[in-house]
């Protein structure tokens, strides 16, 4: 998307101090806590008084006497701010920070390209904005332009609190602007303006030569991205969701059954545009937007794409059922969003004149299972099977855990690896047992030749008989692992006389590597 086609909003917020209020007429600065204090921030009373930022504290109140200064605390600065650009996203999922080259986060930027419409215009997004950040106590200062540089400019210089420019008009809004609402470094500023550079206006269709010479190009590069001659992406908290639905609510819910409709209602907006493009959702993030400004979060996965609504609010019930002390409503959630932020291709089916396997049905129950699992007891009590690529029973598969809605999206289809790492492996041709002990535990065998199958068994201090018996399917060593070689194997199916069914193997080829072969029992069939 190219700059000339976006709405760029800007929301430069002021610090609100802690403690005793401040009247806005005495020159108030934050500094920051060096041993030789610098000020990092000023009301408009003490910009009136001319101090700047950067100066030193004692050089201010030597030239005005009386300022009243309170200690800088950017960490908890930034804190907040990250908060205030979460909540913003309510507006737009495309939120981005602006970092000052001198004090670290300054405001932030909101990419409403497309969604203004959603309140009834571009001014009346700005109005609605304002209103909710002023109820907050944050006085606000707002720019909306085509570009990120013009919208920050009107957003701080001009004198106006809430600037519209409209598209084309970039130029005729910047030339008044002073040289600093290019977001330069201070010493950059200043020097431009001892050459006698005060105004955007003075730069604008002058040689560009000496200024690249001068000043590099961090001049005439804001300049050109506020002009809208290079683009200027933004480093957007989270890369926005292609699919995501915002709904805004007349009254506040705060009940678990509420918020579960709602989310169930986004999810069925959102069905056509997944069918239309042939996905369905893996992962997915539900966001609450509470009345006081607070943003919750909730994230669900499922094993297999899916397109179903009540699939989804059931996953987000079990959720909230898990979550319920952590997550706390307040005075209630006045906004709901739902973005599917992981999607994957899904098969087209016949919906008519056609029945359901037997399993298809089992895979879906499973399914099913996997997921209301996940979302009730956590995605780190769920385990997963991985193969690893090798025939040794014992080594062909691990149990992982999973400690993060996103990696379980996004572990489907990604088997893939070196050789002792999880990868595809052709499927053995004989039968696995479905239970494989631990550890292959030691049995005392007789049979009638070295090499036949077993006739008589004591395993565990009882003797059992084999009435049947199949193989054997031999696995020799891993040549390739030669500091962990190991005899060869011949696994044997053994049935007693008690219907048990029992995997052994008998441990070295008799005469070759072995004198007298052990035997194992590795697996129980039932």
């Amino acid at each position: 998307m190219g700059a000339a086609e976006q709405r760029e909003i800007r929301a430069a917020e002021r610090r609100r101090p802690t403690g005793r209020p401040v009247d806005s007429r005495t020159p108030f600065v934050l500094a920051d806590g060096t041993d030789a204090p610098r000020i990092v921030a000023l009301n408009p009373a003490a910009q009136a008084s001319g101090l700047a930022v950067g100066e030193t504290l004692a050089d201010a109140r030597a030239r005005i006497g009386a300022v009243e200064v309170r200690i800088a605390e950017p960490a908890a600065d930034a804190k907040a701010l990250l908060r205030l650009a979460l909540w913003a996203t309510r507006y737009t999922p495309s939120v981005a920070i602006f970092q000052k080259v001198e004090s670290g986060s300054d405001g932030f930027f909101l990419d409403v390209t497309g969604a203004t419409h959603l309140l009834g215009g571009e001014d009346k997004l700005l109005a609605d904005l304002a209103r909710r950040l002023t109820a907050f106590g944050l006085p606000v200062r707002l720019g909306l332009a085509e570009t990120p540089g013009t919208a920050w400019a009107v957003s701080h210089y001009a004198h106006k609190a809430s600037v519209i420019v409209p598209g084309g008009l970039e130029r005729e809004a910047l030339l008044p602007l002073p040289v600093e609402s290019l977001r330069l470094a201070t010493e950059t500023a200043l020097t431009l303006r001892r050459l006698g550079f005060k105004r955007i206006g003075d730069l604008i269709g002058k040689p560009r030569a000496p200024f690249a010479a001068r000043f590099e190009k961090d001049v005439l590069r804001r300049l050109d991205q506020a002009l809208g001659h290079t683009p200027e992406p933004l480093p957007l908290l989270t890369p926005p969701p292609a699919y995501v639905k915002t709904r805004s609510l007349l009254e506040p819910i705060s009940t678990e059954d509420a918020v579960v409709t709602v989310a169930r209602n986004l999810m069925q907006d959102l069905v056509p545009r997944l069918e239309a493009d042939g996905v369905g959702a893996r992962s997915l993030r539900l966001a609450l937007y509470r009345v006081d400004g607070i943003v919750q979060r909730l994230d669900v996965a499922c094993t297999l794409p899916t397109q179903s609504p009540d699939h989804v609010a059931r996953l987000i019930r079990l959720k909230l059922e898990r979550v319920a002390r952590l997550l706390e409503a307040g005075f209630g959630f006045e906004t709901l969003s739902l973005a599917v932020t992981l999607t994957e291709k899904v098969d087209p089916r016949q919906h008519t004149l056609a029945t359901t396997s037997e399993e298809t049905e089992r895979a879906r129950r499973c399914t099913v299972l996997l997921d209301a699992l996940r979302q009730r007891l956590g995605a780190e009590s769920v385990h997963h099977i991985m193969p690893i690529a090798s025939h040794w029973p014992e080594r062909s598969e691990k149990q992982t855990k999973q400690r993060s809605e996103k990696k379980i999206g996004e572990r489907r289809g990604k088997l893939t690896g070196t050789h002792d790492e999880t990868a595809s492996w052709p499927p053995a041709k004989n039968t696995r047992p479905p239970l494989l002990l631990p550890r292959a535990e030691p049995v005392d065998v007789i049979a009638l030749m070295p090499d036949g199958p077993p006739q008589h068994i004591r395993w565990r201090g009882k003797r059992l008989i084999a009435t049947h018996a199949e193989g054997p399917e031999r696995i020799a060593a891993e040549w390739w692992r030669a500091q962990t070689w190991k005899p060869t194997r011949d696994y044997y199916v053994v049935e007693d006389d008690t219907g048990r069914r029992l995997w052994l193997y008998r441990e070295g080829i008799p005469g070759r590597e072995t004198a007298a072969p052990r035997w194992f029992v590795h697996g129980l069939f039932a």
